[in-house]
């Protein structure tokens, strides 16, 4: 018997490029999924490889501005994945940082979620969220708090509806832990390292690729390149832009959005890639140090498991690591790493990456979804 397997991701628009969608797209092309989100403006998109392809959504898909993000309708996300009907299917594989986990199943299907996080609105980004956002100050923040209370309910209530899951860390692991009380096979999600340029020469410029929101830390990381007057890269967009122009110096240039090859060009030649914020994985880090570019990064969360120090590994050191957020801590590390230009080795670093390519992903998924099946098979 052939076995019918639905894939179901959050939402799927030409904004949303980041690693959660390259898992869908590499379990797409390996295994055949009927797919489904809570929105889809992508099947229309003659750009992307979903153009045309049939895509079950929810009642979200008309809703005014649906396009520019659903999580403008956070508190009915939990009642829209559920009206999912996915009876037909035998597999339900979910790639969820949101809601997509929550999907209803029978008792006869087998459900495998990839988790790239947490709902980090309601668990760690909760106090942020409460703290920059209008609907979390006065009267109605109290009404936004006993929103975000109930869906931390429904999250860990959703959590039980999934046999398996897979974190795309040891960091988001403890976190699915902390969150769920739930056991976590760690699958490192994939990277298109092949599409990485790399380069031996560097240049004298730092980079940073982000987006340009207030956890990602980029402000922390302009206000230490101010103080260290060495040349900075900014590249990315977002609510913060007009922000860090204004505190940048003349050293520093904000870019704004730029193409992937652009993008990859810089990377390839920067001197070392800057990170500020503690990421669940981080596939930014790993896409510079395929460049053979190192990375300065805060020392928390995936950037532990896909950088290593070269204060502690100087043969085999792909960058260096800062303990806390602060301008003073960054540019120490800025002013440390220098001191070991002379015993870096590109070659490494790019070596170093490869193990985070989309082949080895392909590979564990696909091992871990069979043993899940003949569990599953042996226990009916």
């Amino acid at each position: 018997m052939t076995l019918k397997y639905a894939l179901v991701h959050e939402w799927l628009t030409p904004k949303a490029t980041g690693g959660s969608e390259l898992v869908v797209q590499e379990i797409l092309n390996h295994i055949q999924a009927d797919l489904y989100a809570l929105i889809d403006f992508e099947s229309s998109n003659p750009e992307s490889y979903l153009y045309k392809r049939q895509i079950g959504t929810t009642f979200l898909q008309h809703f005014p501005q649906a396009r520019q993000g659903v999580q403008k309708y956070l508190p009915l996300l939990p009642l829209a994945i559920e009206q999912l009907d996915l009876r037909q299917y035998d597999i339900i594989l979910s790639s969820s940082h949101a809601v997509a986990k929550g999907i209803l199943t029978t008792p006869n299907q087998l459900h495998i979620c990839y988790c790239h996080t947490p709902m980090r609105y309601a668990w760690d980004l909760t106090f942020d969220y409460l703290d920059q956002s209008k609907l979390g100050k006065g009267a109605i923040g109290w009404i936004t708090k006993y929103l975000l209370h109930g869906l931390r309910q429904w999250d860990v209530l959703s959590a039980n509806r999934v046999d398996y899951f897979i974190a795309n860390s040891q960091h988001t692991a403890k976190r699915i832990w902390r969150c769920y009380r739930r056991e976590a096979k760690v699958i490192y999600p994939p990277v298109n390292i092949d599409q990485c340029p790399f380069i031996r020469e560097k240049e004298d410029f730092y980079l940073i690729v982000s987006r340009l929101v207030s956890y990602k830390q980029v402000s922390l990381i302009v206000k230490a390149f101010n103080q260290l007057k060495r040349p900075l890269v900014v590249i990315g967009t977002g609510p913060e832009m007009e922000k860090l122009r204004e505190m940048a110096n003349s050293q520093i240039k904000i870019l704004g959005w730029q193409p992937d090859d652009v993008v990859k060009k810089y990377m390839a030649h920067a001197k070392a890639f800057v990170y500020a914020a503690c990421e669940d994985f981080g596939i930014a880090l790993v896409e510079a140090q395929a460049c053979g570019t190192p990375v300065i990064a805060y020392g928390a969360g995936g950037a532990l498991e896909t950088v290593r120090d070269l204060r502690t590994c100087q043969e085999t050191g792909t960058g260096i690591f800062y303990r806390v957020q602060t301008e003073a801590a960054l540019v120490e590390a800025v002013e440390k790493f220098e001191a070991y230009n002379d015993v870096l080795s590109y070659d490494y670093i790019k070596s170093h990456a490869a193990q985070f390519s989309r082949q080895i992903f392909a590979q564990k998924y696909l091992e871990f979804l069979y043993q899940c099946e003949k569990e599953k098979s042996s226990s009916n």
